[in-house]
């Protein structure tokens, strides 16, 4: 049986995940050309701005500052992704990539999230990382859609026009 994560070090370890992701999903904003993803990536790095605020609502922890101190604090270093996106020059691979990073990010998150979950007794604390794993999980959905309109593939809701035709 696995030991115990202590709430307190569960909750930091989320709230610095959540911050990453949403730092990645602002620069990936900046990055992409396309409208329609630029909408999607700021959405998202509003939505785990969200996340950070609840799960800093359980931290005890003083290092990090206050909230708004946190928010405003630089990001932690994504040197290996933003390095891979900076690198591309064709617009178009830049922009799927940009997706397929997210959604594996996402799936990544949602892997943590659930893991941590099952190590921690308190039910209210295992209902936050419980539901952030859920919210991961929309996200990838979220995400996987606007990579399918970006790629000109069919949308989910075409399925019965292209089955019946």
């Amino acid at each position: 049986m696995p030991q115990e994560y202590i709430h307190q070090e569960a909750i930091k370890i989320a709230i610095e995940n959540a911050k990453e992701l949403m730092c990645f999903y602002q620069k990936a904003a900046e990055m992409v050309a396309d409208d329609g993803g630029r909408k999607v990536f700021s959405r998202l790095a509003d939505e785990k701005r969200e996340h950070v605020a609840r799960f800093f609502r359980h931290y005890r922890g003083k290092e990090f500052g206050t909230f708004d101190e946190f928010i405003a604090a630089p990001c932690p270093a994504e040197a290996a992704v933003v390095k891979e996106l900076s690198t591309i020059i064709d617009a178009r691979v830049k922009e799927r990539r940009a997706r397929e990073i997210a959604m594996n990010k996402e799936q990544q998150t949602e892997k943590i999230l659930l893991g941590k979950a099952k190590q921690i007794v308190d039910p209210g604390v295992r209902v936050v990382f419980d539901t952030m794993a859920k919210e991961c999980r929309n996200h990838y959905s979220i995400i996987e859609s606007e990579y399918a309109r970006f790629m000109k593939m069919p949308h989910e809701t075409d399925v019965d026009t292209y089955v019946r035709e």
